[in-house]
């Protein structure tokens, strides 16, 4: 295969479909953005696997900018095979990868055709909801460390981080709840079988007598499994709360379960009915319906993060023979000398023994400037090395580092944080519970002079009648239907227990960096003198050797034009660069590096207030203009924050500079902005609004938030890949949707009307129906038809209304 340059712009990678630069790379009359790229596409075409390229166009991720991580050792350490591998025997490893550049059809026919190229491998699947890649492979043939080497020569890299490494040591979900639901549908199922002679009243067959009895029998076996296995959950937790002397929703609940049991088994013991085994058992099945319902969570979304899912589960370390190895990362112990590259984050406290390094710290502090560490000096974890590598000492472990600090804070606590709120249902249930009973009492007392009997019967269709099923069932149902709304439009919520918080919040905080504005986007302008095209050549040249996020954003601003070599090349962190350019000196930085590099003076320079950075250019010692990059807005921002600011207090708190201010003020308070906020300080402030009685909607991206996201009354951390590992949270919103944050609260807020609306209809109901039951006109018989009757009634239209009012605010509802 040959291999030249091409020299044409707007050309599309043919793996990953980048846009090429003019150095872009063709093979076979193909172009490919990097070296990465036409490696992938060698290797699949060598192995006839180029119908990868056949099932969709440019299919592959993009390798520009990725580093090779070939130094997966650390994967032959048997102790760490075992706790990842599913299975195991004497030649066997079955295990699943999280392959986080899974993202179409291509990806997974590739992927399940691993084993073309690796012959260990025996048997590939691929869950792409989850990005997950099953393997089994021989570990005689092959090894797990070799497998993790192809995956990422072919640009599918796993994703092997510490939290994913101590999460395999956790038990499997547990399943009894629809083990409960299938007994329950089971017996509910038969018994209306069993019982549907007893339907067809006034028919010539005749059951009095020993197939009466035999059936009545055989109902009261089915239920017993139902009343002591599947409604269980009920009756444990109505009677943990009597003993604790309270009430919640399921002691009335109890009572209807029991009053149906006890009432068919009354009557089909003494021979007087057949009972109402039927309705009993479709009465817990249904619960058990709503319960599941009220459990739903987006399994592919992890929401409780902590320090562990941010840190790689190897370190690359040095030993006493100054050879190089990796480990690990949770056997780093203090006094372990660690190697860190270029953008590898640094997963322990250490002590620099390199001259010195410089360390960007925007993913603890949000300020993106990298910091100048000298020989000796500390690093913190959580930093990531900008720059050539760099040698260093542990002083902690892992779990002692200030990177772990923020989860110390009592935010973290689960127990501490809880529900602030209860449910609506919960709420009520004491009043309800006391007064169906005081009720029930009543009727019964009334009738008792005309027959025990009577009275009975008054007592029993009470209880049934008042079961407040419904009410158990409008609230899973309502916000189950929400959050699948939620998530088709963008928000992926933790689960329906925290829709309420969402609904009630009064204030709204945002960080700026990476939420309000994209971190790896920006508007680039340029001032000053006409640059001609050998000027914007020299210029991109020197930025191309940085690894300054200013200077890259410059690079992509500057497009497709050909690169020159660059001589002499210099980079002072936080001040410019310096090269030399075709015979050129070439300056790049700011105003008082430029003045002390030439000896001129551009301090007089207007600069636009919108600008955050400000990078100044000269050539031969003649200053030409300088570039301005702003932060660029997601879409949407000033609608959004326009409308927030009518409805809510809304505040915007970032570890960034103020350069920004004045143009933030047009949608914030001057004393809602603060700037130059750390991790704490944001934490903090989250408290002081708290303490006020204010209840909290924070914004956030990066773990600088994960604080302040968690001690918030409803924390969403915005990503813009929403299976990327994201701060602890309540919900993640997808980048995209932010702009209908506004909707978002609007729709939580008449969910919960809808819920009230719901047991206003089952009010209306029990009211009807109590006031048949108390004059003796209600048999139990009726009561137990009307009870599964209102519950569906009241599923069929929480569902309906949830979904037609979010239709009508524009959120994703019926397809």
């Amino acid at each position: 295969m040959e291999t030249d340059i091409l020299t044409t712009e707007g050309t599309s990678c043919f793996h990953c479909g980048e846009e090429c630069s003019s150095d872009a790379i063709q093979v076979d009359e193909k172009p490919f953005c990097c070296e990465g790229c036409k490696l992938v596409y060698q290797v699949l075409e060598e192995n006839d696997l180029d119908n990868y390229y056949q099932l969709q166009d440019q299919p592959g991720t993009s390798q520009l900018g990725s580093t090779a991580r070939k130094r997966f050792d650390y994967l032959d350490d048997e102790s760490l095979l075992e706790k990842l591998a599913d299975f195991q025997n004497d030649h066997i490893t079955r295990l699943s990868l999280y392959i986080p550049g899974i993202h179409c059809t291509s990806c997974v026919w590739l992927l399940e055709n691993l084993y073309k190229l690796n012959e260990g491998i025996t048997q590939c699947s691929v869950n792409f909801l989850k990005r997950e890649l099953s393997l089994t492979f021989d570990h005689r043939q092959t090894s797990l460390r070799q497998i993790a080497e192809l995956l990422n020569s072919i640009g599918y890299e796993p994703d092997l981080r510490l939290d994913r490494f101590e999460k395999k040591a956790k038990t499997r979900p547990d399943h009894r709840l629809w083990l409960k639901l299938g007994v329950a549908g089971f017996a509910f199922g038969n018994i209306m079988l069993f019982s549907f002679p007893d339907y067809l009243a006034g028919t010539s067959t005749d059951l009095d007598g020993t197939f009466s009895f035999f059936f009545g029998f055989l109902n009261i076996a089915l239920a017993l499994p139902v009343l002591f296995y599947s409604s269980s959950d009920y009756l444990k937790s109505a009677w943990a709360a009597v003993r604790q002397g309270g009430v919640n929703l399921d002691v009335p609940i109890s009572i209807g379960i029991m009053s149906l049991f006890g009432r068919s088994v009354y009557e089909i013991v003494l021979g007087i009915g057949t009972g109402y085994m039927d309705s009993f058992t479709g009465l817990v099945f249904f619960l058990l319906i709503g319960r599941i319902v009220q459990k739903k969570t987006y399994e592919r979304l992890a929401f409780d993060r902590d320090y562990r899912s941010y840190l790689p589960l190897s370190v690359t370390i040095v030993d006493d023979e100054e050879k190089e190895h990796s480990i690990s990362i949770n056997k780093i112990t203090e006094g372990v000398r660690m190697l860190i590259r270029n953008q590898e984050l640094i997963p322990a406290d250490a002590t620099l023994l390199s001259d010195q390094c410089f360390v960007d710290y925007s993913f603890i502090t949000g300020e993106s400037e990298p910091v100048k560490i000298e020989e000796g000096d500390t690093i913190y974890a959580g930093g990531r090395i900008v720059g050539k590598s760099a040698l260093m000492v542990a002083t902690r472990e892992v779990s002692n580092s200030y990177l772990t600090k923020l989860w110390n804070d009592a935010a973290f606590d689960s127990e501490s944080k809880g529900m602030d709120v209860s449910s609506l249902a919960d709420r009520i249930s004491p009043h309800f519970t006391l007064a169906v009973l005081a009720i029930a009492m009543a009727a019964a007392l009334w009738w008792l002079p005309a027959g025990a009997e009577q009275s009975i019967n008054v007592f029993t269709a009470v209880l049934i009648i008042a079961c407040p099923c419904a009410l158990a069932l409008s609230t899973p149902f309502t916000l189950g239907s929400v959050l699948n709304i939620l998530s088709r439009s963008g928000l992926y919520v933790k689960g329906i227990e925290v829709v309420e918080k969402l609904a009630k919040v009064t204030d709204v905080v945002f960080d700026k960096t990476g939420t309000l504005t994209r971190s790896d986007q920006a508007d680039v302008t340029f001032k000053g003198d006409i640059l001609k095209k050998q000027d914007k050549e020299m210029i991109k040249s020197v930025c191309k050797q940085s690894v300054h996020p200013l200077s890259q954003k410059i690079v992509t601003f500057l497009g497709g034009i050909p690169l020159r070599p660059v001589e002499q090349f210099e980079e002072q962190v936080n001040k410019g660069l310096k090269a030399m350019v075709n015979g050129h000196h070439i300056l790049i930085g700011s105003a008082s590096f430029l003045e002390e590099q030439s000896g001129g003076s551009f301090s007089d320079q207007e600069i636009s207030g919108r600008a955050v950075s400000v990078v100044h250019v000269a050539i031969d010692g003649k200053w030409r203009g300088w570039f301005e990059l702003s932060s660029m807005y997601r879409r949407g921002i000033p609608e959004l924050l326009s409308g927030l600011k009518e409805q809510f207090s809304t505040y915007l708190i970032s570890g960034d500079n103020d350069q920004q201010k004045q143009e933030l003020e047009v949608y914030f308070d001057k004393e809602s902005l603060l700037f130059n906020q750390k991790p704490q300080e944001k934490l903090d402030f989250i408290k002081e609004l708290q303490h006020r009685d204010r209840r909290i909607l924070m914004v956030g991206d990066g773990l600088n938030d994960a604080g302040a996201l968690q001690q918030s009354n409803f924390g969403i951390a915005l990503t813009d890949n929403v299976s990327s590992f994201t701060p602890a949270c309540d919900a993640i919103l997808d980048g995209d949707a932010i702009s209908m944050l506004d909707r978002f609260i609007s729709f939580a807020r008449k969910s919960i009307h809808i819920i009230l609306w719901s047991f206003g209809i089952s009010l209306v109901y029990n009211i009807v129906g109590l006031s048949f039951a108390v004059t003796g006109h209600l048999s139990p018989l009726v009561a137990a038809v009307l009870m599964p009757l209102s519950s569906i009634s009241i599923m069929v239209f929480t569902s309906v209304t949830t979904h037609l009012t979010a239709k009508k605010m524009g959120l994703a509802a019926w397809k």
